[in-house]
Protein backbone atom coordinates (compact mmCIF):
# COMPACT_ATOMS: atom_id res chain seq x y z
CA UNK A 1 0.00 0.00 0.00
CA UNK A 2 3.02 2.28 0.80
CA UNK A 3 4.41 1.84 -2.52
CA UNK A 4 1.43 2.04 -4.48
CA UNK A 5 0.29 5.70 -2.54
CA UNK A 6 3.93 6.46 -3.79
CA UNK A 7 4.18 5.35 -7.36
CA UNK A 8 0.12 7.04 -7.78
CA UNK A 9 1.19 10.90 -6.03
CA UNK A 10 4.22 10.91 -8.32
CA UNK A 11 2.64 9.59 -11.43
CA UNK A 12 -0.37 11.32 -11.14
CA UNK A 13 1.33 14.67 -10.70
CA UNK A 14 3.59 14.42 -13.52
CA UNK A 15 0.25 12.72 -15.94
CA UNK A 16 -1.60 16.66 -15.12
CA UNK A 17 1.73 18.57 -16.08
CA UNK A 18 3.56 18.78 -12.32
CA UNK A 19 7.23 19.53 -12.55
CA UNK A 20 9.03 16.43 -11.36
CA UNK A 21 10.70 18.30 -8.37
CA UNK A 22 7.23 19.66 -7.36
CA UNK A 23 5.73 15.67 -8.04
CA UNK A 24 8.56 14.50 -5.90
CA UNK A 25 7.54 16.77 -3.22
CA UNK A 26 3.68 15.72 -3.41
CA UNK A 27 4.47 12.30 -3.11
CA UNK A 28 6.63 12.64 -0.44
CA UNK A 29 3.39 15.00 1.40
CA UNK A 30 0.84 11.54 0.00
CA UNK A 31 3.80 9.45 1.84
CA UNK A 32 3.98 10.97 5.18
CA UNK A 33 -0.12 11.18 5.23
CA UNK A 34 0.26 7.40 4.77
CA UNK A 35 2.73 6.99 7.40
CA UNK A 36 0.68 9.14 9.87
CA UNK A 37 3.69 11.45 10.32
CA UNK A 38 2.41 14.12 8.39
CA UNK A 39 4.44 17.73 9.27
CA UNK A 40 5.29 19.90 7.12
CA UNK A 41 8.19 21.39 9.53
CA UNK A 42 10.26 17.93 8.77
CA UNK A 43 9.36 17.95 4.98
CA UNK A 44 10.76 21.49 5.14
CA UNK A 45 13.46 20.26 6.76
CA UNK A 46 14.79 17.88 4.86
CA UNK A 47 14.55 19.73 2.05
CA UNK A 48 16.98 21.64 2.78
CA UNK A 49 19.11 18.92 4.23
CA UNK A 50 18.48 17.44 0.88
CA UNK A 51 20.67 20.34 -0.65
CA UNK A 52 22.72 21.07 1.67
CA UNK A 53 25.89 18.88 0.73
CA UNK A 54 29.28 20.03 0.41
CA UNK A 55 29.57 17.10 -2.58
CA UNK A 56 26.79 18.74 -4.64
CA UNK A 57 28.43 21.59 -4.37
CA UNK A 58 30.63 20.56 -7.62
CA UNK A 59 27.29 20.54 -9.32
CA UNK A 60 26.99 24.25 -9.80
CA UNK A 61 30.71 24.47 -10.91
CA UNK A 62 31.31 21.87 -13.73
CA UNK A 63 27.87 23.69 -14.73
CA UNK A 64 30.14 27.02 -15.09
CA UNK A 65 32.77 25.38 -16.52
CA UNK A 66 30.80 23.94 -18.71
CA UNK A 67 29.14 27.38 -20.21
CA UNK A 68 32.42 28.86 -19.95
CA UNK A 69 33.65 26.62 -22.04
CA UNK A 70 31.06 26.73 -24.68
CA UNK A 71 31.39 30.80 -24.55
CA UNK A 72 35.48 30.85 -23.99
CA UNK A 73 36.03 29.18 -27.34
CA UNK A 74 37.60 25.89 -25.76
CA UNK A 75 34.80 23.57 -27.27
CA UNK A 76 35.05 25.37 -31.04
CA UNK A 77 39.05 24.72 -30.30
CA UNK A 78 38.55 21.15 -29.22
CA UNK A 79 36.69 20.58 -32.51
CA UNK A 80 39.28 22.14 -34.42
CA UNK A 81 42.16 19.65 -32.78
CA UNK A 82 39.48 16.25 -33.73
CA UNK A 83 39.00 17.63 -37.48
CA UNK A 84 43.10 17.64 -38.55
CA UNK A 85 43.39 14.47 -36.80
CA UNK A 86 40.93 12.55 -38.72
CA UNK A 87 38.97 15.44 -40.98
CA UNK A 88 40.08 13.88 -43.87
CA UNK A 89 39.09 10.25 -43.35
CA UNK A 90 35.95 9.19 -44.96
CA UNK A 91 33.26 9.95 -42.70
CA UNK A 92 35.57 11.97 -40.70
CA UNK A 93 33.54 14.15 -39.27
CA UNK A 94 31.48 11.31 -37.70
CA UNK A 95 34.64 10.66 -36.19
CA UNK A 96 35.24 14.38 -34.90
CA UNK A 97 31.95 14.36 -33.51
CA UNK A 98 33.29 10.97 -31.25
CA UNK A 99 36.62 12.67 -30.53
CA UNK A 100 34.84 15.92 -29.40
CA UNK A 101 32.30 13.87 -27.34
CA UNK A 102 34.81 12.13 -25.20
CA UNK A 103 37.05 15.54 -24.71
CA UNK A 104 34.65 17.80 -23.93
CA UNK A 105 33.13 15.00 -21.43
CA UNK A 106 36.22 15.48 -19.82
CA UNK A 107 35.42 19.06 -19.06
CA UNK A 108 31.62 19.49 -18.40
CA UNK A 109 30.12 16.46 -17.20
CA UNK A 110 26.76 17.51 -18.85
CA UNK A 111 25.25 15.33 -21.53
CA UNK A 112 22.69 18.43 -22.80
CA UNK A 113 25.69 20.80 -22.85
CA UNK A 114 27.83 18.48 -24.91
CA UNK A 115 24.78 17.50 -27.15
CA UNK A 116 23.36 21.48 -27.59
CA UNK A 117 27.08 22.55 -28.15
CA UNK A 118 28.05 19.83 -30.78
CA UNK A 119 24.87 20.24 -32.47
CA UNK A 120 25.44 23.60 -33.22
CA UNK A 121 29.23 23.34 -34.50
CA UNK A 122 28.72 19.96 -36.07
CA UNK A 123 25.39 19.15 -37.54
CA UNK A 124 25.75 22.04 -40.21
CA UNK A 125 28.87 20.82 -41.01
CA UNK A 126 27.92 17.37 -41.60
CA UNK A 127 24.86 18.44 -43.19
CA UNK A 128 27.12 20.50 -45.96
CA UNK A 129 29.84 17.40 -46.25
CA UNK A 130 26.28 15.49 -47.54
CA UNK A 131 25.79 13.18 -44.42
CA UNK A 132 22.33 11.99 -43.84
CA UNK A 133 21.32 14.75 -41.26
CA UNK A 134 19.20 12.52 -39.55
CA UNK A 135 21.61 10.11 -38.94
CA UNK A 136 24.31 12.88 -38.20
CA UNK A 137 22.01 14.06 -35.40
CA UNK A 138 21.55 10.87 -34.01
CA UNK A 139 25.33 9.84 -33.64
CA UNK A 140 25.90 13.48 -31.98
CA UNK A 141 22.81 12.84 -29.37
CA UNK A 142 23.81 9.24 -29.07
CA UNK A 143 27.66 10.44 -28.49
CA UNK A 144 26.74 13.62 -26.25
CA UNK A 145 25.68 10.80 -23.57
CA UNK A 146 29.67 9.77 -22.50
CA UNK A 147 29.63 13.06 -20.80
CA UNK A 148 27.86 11.69 -17.68
CA UNK A 149 30.09 8.27 -17.67
CA UNK A 150 33.59 10.07 -18.44
CA UNK A 151 34.88 12.20 -15.37
CA UNK A 152 34.38 14.76 -14.27
CA UNK A 153 29.93 13.62 -14.27
CA UNK A 154 27.22 15.51 -12.81
CA UNK A 155 25.50 12.39 -12.62
CA UNK A 156 27.94 10.21 -10.81
CA UNK A 157 28.15 13.32 -8.03
CA UNK A 158 24.32 12.46 -7.55
CA UNK A 159 24.73 8.97 -7.28
CA UNK A 160 27.76 8.88 -4.74
CA UNK A 161 25.81 11.62 -2.84
CA UNK A 162 22.70 9.49 -2.95
CA UNK A 163 24.47 6.27 -2.37
CA UNK A 164 27.15 7.43 0.15
CA UNK A 165 29.73 6.23 -2.06
CA UNK A 166 32.88 7.70 -3.03
CA UNK A 167 32.97 10.14 -5.76
CA UNK A 168 36.14 10.19 -6.89
CA UNK A 169 36.52 6.19 -7.08
CA UNK A 170 33.27 6.37 -9.16
CA UNK A 171 35.32 9.28 -11.29
CA UNK A 172 38.55 6.86 -11.75
CA UNK A 173 36.26 3.66 -12.82
CA UNK A 174 34.16 5.93 -15.60
CA UNK A 175 37.34 6.16 -17.46
CA UNK A 176 37.48 3.22 -19.39
CA UNK A 177 33.94 2.58 -19.43
CA UNK A 178 33.39 5.84 -21.13
CA UNK A 179 36.25 5.32 -23.42
CA UNK A 180 34.38 1.54 -24.35
CA UNK A 181 31.13 3.61 -25.52
CA UNK A 182 32.95 5.67 -27.86
CA UNK A 183 34.53 2.96 -29.27
CA UNK A 184 31.39 1.42 -29.99
CA UNK A 185 30.02 4.43 -31.55
CA UNK A 186 32.99 4.17 -33.80
CA UNK A 187 32.63 1.19 -34.80
CA UNK A 188 28.78 1.17 -35.58
CA UNK A 189 29.88 4.94 -37.36
CA UNK A 190 32.63 3.37 -39.80
CA UNK A 191 29.54 0.27 -40.60
CA UNK A 192 26.90 2.86 -41.31
CA UNK A 193 28.96 5.24 -43.70
CA UNK A 194 30.87 3.20 -45.58
CA UNK A 195 28.10 3.49 -48.42
CA UNK A 196 27.70 6.94 -47.81
CA UNK A 197 28.73 8.84 -51.12
CA UNK A 198 31.19 10.94 -49.30
CA UNK A 199 34.24 12.94 -50.49
CA UNK A 200 36.63 13.18 -47.68
CA UNK A 201 38.28 16.47 -46.77
CA UNK A 202 41.96 17.47 -47.97
CA UNK A 203 44.77 16.09 -45.67
CA UNK A 204 45.80 18.72 -43.43
CA UNK A 205 49.40 19.32 -43.21
CA UNK A 206 51.71 18.66 -40.30
CA UNK A 207 52.11 22.82 -40.07
CA UNK A 208 47.89 22.84 -39.58
CA UNK A 209 47.77 19.81 -37.06
CA UNK A 210 50.73 21.61 -35.14
CA UNK A 211 48.85 24.90 -35.23
CA UNK A 212 45.66 23.08 -33.79
CA UNK A 213 47.18 21.48 -31.14
CA UNK A 214 49.28 24.65 -29.98
CA UNK A 215 45.68 26.44 -30.08
CA UNK A 216 43.39 23.43 -28.15
CA UNK A 217 46.23 22.56 -25.67
CA UNK A 218 44.84 24.81 -22.89
CA UNK A 219 41.53 23.14 -23.43
CA UNK A 220 42.72 19.75 -23.61
CA UNK A 221 45.18 20.30 -20.74
CA UNK A 222 41.83 20.58 -18.13
CA UNK A 223 40.84 17.13 -18.39
CA UNK A 224 44.39 16.41 -17.07
CA UNK A 225 44.54 18.75 -14.28
CA UNK A 226 41.39 17.32 -12.93
CA UNK A 227 42.62 13.43 -13.60
CA UNK A 228 45.68 13.79 -12.33
CA UNK A 229 44.90 15.78 -9.28
CA UNK A 230 42.01 13.61 -8.12
CA UNK A 231 44.19 10.45 -8.80
CA UNK A 232 46.98 11.81 -6.63
CA UNK A 233 44.40 13.35 -4.19
CA UNK A 234 45.55 16.98 -4.75
CA UNK A 235 41.79 17.82 -4.51
CA UNK A 236 38.50 16.39 -3.97
CA UNK A 237 35.31 16.33 -6.51
CA UNK A 238 34.42 19.25 -5.23
CA UNK A 239 37.68 21.55 -5.37
CA UNK A 240 38.36 19.41 -8.60
CA UNK A 241 35.08 21.75 -9.81
CA UNK A 242 35.99 24.91 -8.16
CA UNK A 243 39.57 24.13 -10.24
CA UNK A 244 37.76 23.10 -13.73
CA UNK A 245 35.55 26.84 -13.55
CA UNK A 246 38.16 29.04 -12.33
CA UNK A 247 40.97 27.25 -14.95
CA UNK A 248 38.53 27.11 -18.02
CA UNK A 249 38.08 31.47 -17.12
CA UNK A 250 41.36 32.01 -16.76
CA UNK A 251 41.67 30.19 -20.33
CA UNK A 252 38.77 31.53 -22.16
CA UNK A 253 39.35 35.58 -20.65
CA UNK A 254 43.69 36.29 -20.42
CA UNK A 255 44.78 33.11 -23.12
CA UNK A 256 42.58 33.03 -25.77
CA UNK A 257 40.64 36.66 -24.96
CA UNK A 258 36.85 35.74 -25.95
CA UNK A 259 35.37 36.30 -23.06
CA UNK A 260 34.69 39.69 -21.22
CA UNK A 261 32.57 41.17 -18.23
CA UNK A 262 29.01 41.31 -20.16
CA UNK A 263 29.81 37.53 -21.47
CA UNK A 264 30.42 36.06 -17.59
CA UNK A 265 27.68 37.63 -16.52
CA UNK A 266 25.63 35.92 -19.17
CA UNK A 267 27.58 32.69 -18.61
CA UNK A 268 26.88 33.01 -14.35
CA UNK A 269 23.06 33.60 -15.02
CA UNK A 270 22.64 30.03 -17.32
CA UNK A 271 24.69 28.07 -14.92
CA UNK A 272 22.74 29.38 -12.41
CA UNK A 273 19.33 28.68 -13.78
CA UNK A 274 20.41 24.95 -14.80
CA UNK A 275 22.25 24.61 -11.61
CA UNK A 276 18.88 25.61 -9.74
CA UNK A 277 16.74 22.88 -11.55
CA UNK A 278 18.94 20.50 -10.33
CA UNK A 279 19.52 21.21 -7.25
CA UNK A 280 15.59 21.72 -6.41
CA UNK A 281 15.50 18.49 -7.79
CA UNK A 282 17.82 16.86 -5.35
CA UNK A 283 16.45 18.41 -2.44
CA UNK A 284 12.99 17.11 -3.38
CA UNK A 285 14.02 13.88 -4.58
CA UNK A 286 16.08 13.42 -1.05
CA UNK A 287 12.64 13.87 0.83
CA UNK A 288 11.48 11.03 -0.97
CA UNK A 289 14.21 8.99 -0.33
CA UNK A 290 13.95 9.66 3.31
CA UNK A 291 10.57 9.00 3.59
CA UNK A 292 10.88 5.52 1.24
CA UNK A 293 13.76 4.95 3.61
CA UNK A 294 11.56 5.34 6.89
CA UNK A 295 8.59 3.56 5.58
CA UNK A 296 10.89 0.30 4.76
CA UNK A 297 10.71 0.10 0.85
CA UNK A 298 14.53 -0.97 0.92
CA UNK A 299 14.07 -3.96 2.71
CA UNK A 300 10.82 -4.73 1.04
CA UNK A 301 12.78 -4.71 -2.20
CA UNK A 302 15.65 -6.81 -1.07
CA UNK A 303 12.89 -9.33 0.52
CA UNK A 304 11.68 -9.27 -3.29
CA UNK A 305 14.87 -9.44 -4.81
CA UNK A 306 15.86 -12.52 -2.33
CA UNK A 307 15.88 -15.11 -4.89
CA UNK A 308 18.41 -13.05 -7.39
CA UNK A 309 20.53 -12.13 -4.34
CA UNK A 310 22.57 -15.84 -4.44
CA UNK A 311 22.69 -15.15 -8.16
CA UNK A 312 24.97 -11.45 -8.96
CA UNK A 313 24.66 -11.31 -12.79
CA UNK A 314 20.99 -12.18 -13.08
CA UNK A 315 20.51 -9.35 -10.18
CA UNK A 316 22.01 -6.68 -12.16
CA UNK A 317 20.53 -7.90 -15.30
CA UNK A 318 17.38 -7.01 -13.58
CA UNK A 319 17.97 -4.06 -12.02
CA UNK A 320 19.65 -3.09 -15.44
CA UNK A 321 16.28 -4.22 -16.87
CA UNK A 322 14.31 -1.88 -14.56
CA UNK A 323 16.64 1.13 -15.11
CA UNK A 324 16.62 1.23 -18.87
CA UNK A 325 12.39 1.05 -18.64
CA UNK A 326 12.37 3.65 -15.98
CA UNK A 327 14.87 5.67 -18.06
CA UNK A 328 12.44 5.79 -20.88
CA UNK A 329 9.97 7.77 -19.00
CA UNK A 330 11.98 9.86 -16.87
CA UNK A 331 14.74 12.55 -16.77
CA UNK A 332 18.31 11.30 -15.03
CA UNK A 333 18.68 12.75 -12.02
CA UNK A 334 15.22 12.16 -10.52
CA UNK A 335 15.77 8.55 -11.46
CA UNK A 336 19.05 8.01 -9.84
CA UNK A 337 17.62 9.77 -6.73
CA UNK A 338 14.45 7.93 -6.74
CA UNK A 339 16.01 3.93 -7.37
CA UNK A 340 19.36 4.87 -5.90
CA UNK A 341 17.96 4.09 -2.38
CA UNK A 342 15.67 1.48 -3.26
CA UNK A 343 18.21 -0.66 -5.17
CA UNK A 344 21.54 0.15 -2.86
CA UNK A 345 20.31 -2.41 -0.11
CA UNK A 346 19.61 -5.30 -2.23
CA UNK A 347 23.11 -4.24 -4.28
CA UNK A 348 25.02 -4.75 -1.11
CA UNK A 349 23.12 -7.83 0.21
CA UNK A 350 24.37 -9.20 -3.15
CA UNK A 351 27.90 -8.93 -2.61
CA UNK A 352 28.00 -6.67 -5.47
CA UNK A 353 31.00 -3.52 -5.48
CA UNK A 354 29.21 -0.63 -5.20
CA UNK A 355 31.25 1.39 -6.92
CA UNK A 356 30.74 -1.34 -9.69
CA UNK A 357 26.99 -0.57 -9.94
CA UNK A 358 27.16 2.47 -10.09
CA UNK A 359 29.25 3.34 -13.10
CA UNK A 360 26.60 1.05 -15.15
CA UNK A 361 23.86 2.33 -13.41
CA UNK A 362 25.28 6.28 -14.67
CA UNK A 363 25.41 4.39 -18.02
CA UNK A 364 21.86 2.80 -18.06
CA UNK A 365 20.65 6.30 -17.21
CA UNK A 366 22.86 8.10 -19.30
CA UNK A 367 21.69 5.98 -22.08
CA UNK A 368 18.03 6.76 -21.08
CA UNK A 369 18.71 10.08 -22.20
CA UNK A 370 18.51 9.18 -25.64
CA UNK A 371 15.08 6.60 -25.60
CA UNK A 372 12.39 8.17 -26.45
CA UNK A 373 9.29 9.41 -25.93
CA UNK A 374 11.21 11.32 -22.61
CA UNK A 375 15.00 11.46 -23.91
CA UNK A 376 15.97 14.70 -22.62
CA UNK A 377 19.08 15.08 -25.25
CA UNK A 378 16.98 13.62 -27.93
CA UNK A 379 14.98 17.04 -27.36
CA UNK A 380 17.72 19.19 -27.11
CA UNK A 381 19.27 17.91 -30.64
CA UNK A 382 16.18 18.18 -32.34
CA UNK A 383 15.76 21.48 -30.70
CA UNK A 384 19.04 23.45 -31.65
CA UNK A 385 19.38 21.17 -34.84
CA UNK A 386 15.77 21.95 -35.88
CA UNK A 387 14.57 18.64 -36.78
CA UNK A 388 11.39 16.70 -35.15
CA UNK A 389 11.81 13.90 -32.45
CA UNK A 390 11.30 11.09 -34.52
CA UNK A 391 13.80 11.89 -36.83
CA UNK A 392 16.60 12.05 -34.42
CA UNK A 393 15.34 8.78 -32.96
CA UNK A 394 15.24 7.03 -35.87
CA UNK A 395 18.92 8.12 -36.74
CA UNK A 396 20.37 7.45 -33.17
CA UNK A 397 18.82 4.06 -32.79
CA UNK A 398 21.67 1.73 -34.55
CA UNK A 399 24.10 3.87 -31.85
CA UNK A 400 21.37 3.14 -29.10
CA UNK A 401 22.11 -0.39 -29.94
CA UNK A 402 25.50 -0.09 -29.55
CA UNK A 403 25.65 1.13 -25.84
CA UNK A 404 23.17 -0.96 -24.89
CA UNK A 405 25.42 -3.67 -25.94
CA UNK A 406 28.70 -2.23 -24.30
CA UNK A 407 26.25 -1.79 -21.18
CA UNK A 408 25.42 -5.90 -21.25
CA UNK A 409 29.19 -6.43 -21.98
CA UNK A 410 30.17 -4.93 -18.84
CA UNK A 411 27.06 -6.72 -17.05
CA UNK A 412 29.11 -9.92 -18.07
CA UNK A 413 32.51 -9.03 -17.53
CA UNK A 414 32.69 -7.10 -14.38
CA UNK A 415 36.51 -6.80 -14.37
CA UNK A 416 36.27 -4.36 -17.59
CA UNK A 417 35.67 -1.90 -15.17
CA UNK A 418 36.76 -3.29 -11.67
CA UNK A 419 40.20 -3.83 -12.97
CA UNK A 420 41.23 -0.82 -14.29
CA UNK A 421 39.15 1.04 -11.38
CA UNK A 422 41.08 -0.58 -9.34
CA UNK A 423 44.76 0.35 -10.64
CA UNK A 424 43.74 4.29 -11.21
CA UNK A 425 42.67 4.09 -7.25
Amino acid sequence: MILTTFLVALLGAMAIGVPIAFALLISGAALMWQLDMFDAQILAQNLINGANSFPLLAVPFFMLAGEIMTVGGLSRRIVDFAMVLVGHVKGGLGYVTIITACLMAALSGSAVADAAAMTALLLPMMTAAGHDRKRSAGLIASAGIIAPVIPPSIGMIIFGVAANVSISKLFLAGILPGLMMGAALWVTWAWLVRREPITPQPRKSARDVLHAAREGIWALGMPVIIIVGLRFGVFTPTEAAVVAAVYSWFVSTFIYREMNLRSLYQVFLSSAKVSAVIMLLVAAAMVSAWLITVAGLPDRMVDLLEPLIGEPLLLMLAAMALVVLVGTAMDMTPTILILTPVLMPAVKAAGIDPVYFGVLFIINNAIGLITPPVGTVLNTVAGVGRLSMDDVTRGALPFLLAQLAVLFLLVLFPDLVLVPARWLY
